[in-house]
């Protein structure tokens, strides 16, 4: 399968200083997103999907400190790119994010409506570039683009269904629900017309019974406009009804990369197979994984599942496993045997 790559993260490594020493929250992690494409990010809560997410954003906290690899979107560094330009180019406009929780994500003082005209003013597309070249202190709002700015904006919320888009603009935030506010932050990313949408988790706030339609609502806006997404979940049933590709991530380290169709009939690291395993079946019984996460800390060496696989050998705790495949792409020294025909 040929991939069209939008953004290439390479040999990421991530460590953060803490008291007891550096953590190694990703150790020299691949993941590639196509265009137009939805790829999951999947793995237990500290495996570093958020680290990762927030790493291509540029936005990790001061005590994390990029190691090595590179991470590349659409041809371009964005860890050598100077900040001012990934602020003013990239980031917001290019883009986009969808955090974990609604509820902190607007100002609680300001009118919705005003906090969303404030997002256009700097990264509407309509936004001229002699615009950005006389600085943000001296440039006013044009008022042709503002009216054209609040069209797009109200139109967009009838698009999330927002009801009354006209009457919400003039509503505070606490006036909506959580749904209704990740709707609003939906609205928000996809408004700039992103090449790229990350979406960090973004149920997690919300009732079961909300989180179906957010996603669905996610997925068909991107689909409907050619977005790239990158989805960080730790639910797998979540990235199955979104998502094209998954990505497996396992203590820092990715583990396996597949097709959605293929990974699920097809798991073949030790640690997703084990994975699908441990989800509710009403045919069989729940399978737990046996051992503990490792600490970051004092990763152990090789790959860091290896300490409760038991499929490990000797070089599984010596080196960390070279990438093998081309269409399911598989970190495992002793994979499980393919049982699925890959196309051509």
């Amino acid at each position: 399968m040929t991939v069209d790559p939008l953004l290439e993260v390479s040999g990421l490594s991530i460590g953060f200083r803490t008291e007891r020493g550096t953590a190694q929250v990703l150790d020299a992690v691949n993941l590639t997103v196509g265009r137009g494409r939805i790829m999951g990010l999947v793995g237990e809560s500290g495996c570093g999907k958020t680290t990762l997410a927030r790493a291509v954003l540029g936005i990790l906290s001061p005590n994390a400190r990029i190691e090595g690899g590179a991470i590349r979107f659409d041809g371009d560094d964005l860890i050598g790119m100077e900040r001012e330009r990934l602020r003013r180019e990239v980031n917001g406009r290019r883009i986009a994010f969808v955090p974990q929780d609604p509820y902190s994500a607007f100002n609680p003082l300001f009118r919705v409506g005003d906090q969303i005209m404030e997002l256009m003013k700097w990264n509407s597309p309509r936004r001229a570039k002699r615009e950005r070249a006389l600085g943000a202190l001296l440039t006013p709002y044009p008022r042709q683009r503002y009216r054209a700015d609040k069209a797009a904006a109200l139109a967009m919320l009838s698009e999330v269904q927002i009801p009354d888009p006209e009457r919400a603009f003039n509503k505070l935030p606490e006036q909506f629900s959580g749904g209704q506010r990740q709707r609003l932050m939906i609205a928000m990313a996809l408004l700039t017309k992103p090449d790229l949408v990350i979406a960090d988790e973004p149920t997690t706030a919300l009732d079961v019974t909300i989180q179906a339609q957010i996603l669905k609502l996610l997925k068909s806006l991107a689909k409907d406009r050619g977005v790239s997404v990158l989805l960080t979940t730790h639910d797998l049933g979540t990235a199955y009804e979104v998502c094209d590709e998954i990505t497996v991530m396992y203590a820092g380290q990715e583990v396996e990369s597949a097709p959605i169709a293929e990974f699920f009939a097809n798991p073949r690291h030790p640690y997703t197979a084990r994975l699908l395993e441990s989800l509710p079946n009403p045919a069989r019984d729940i399978h737990e994984i046996g051992g503990e996460i490792p600490n970051l800390v004092f990763p152990p060496n090789g790959c860091r599942f290896h300490p409760r696989c038991p499929s490990a050998s000797a070089a599984c705790s010596s080196a960390r496993p070279p990438a093998s495949g081309t269409h399911q792409v598989v970190r495992c020294f002793h994979p499980q045997p393919s049982r699925v025909r890959m196309a051509t």
